[in-house]
């Protein structure tokens, strides 16, 4: 596998990684936000499970960083 390859491999699955939880981020706190003003009663549940699924999506981009390195240090 070329130099060059290996390069644009590890910066396609980073940067792909973190576009897709950025976007999910959004979406899941967009969402937590709208339920929190329809109903402010159940603020506290609603928070806690937000931070849940953040934490869940943050595991992606990490995992994606991990594979992006074995793209630029195993030799093959």
């Amino acid at each position: 596998m070329s130099q060059a390859f290996k390069y644009i491999s590890a910066a396609l699955v980073a940067g792909l990684a973190a576009l897709a939880a950025s976007w999910g981020n959004g979406k899941v706190i967009t969402k937590t936000i709208e339920s929190m003003a329809r109903q402010p009663e159940s603020a506290g549940n609603l928070r806690s499970t937000m931070f849940i699924g953040v934490g869940l999506i943050e595991a992606v981009p990490i995992l994606a960083i991990v594979i992006a390195f074995l793209i630029l240090f195993v030799k093959s």
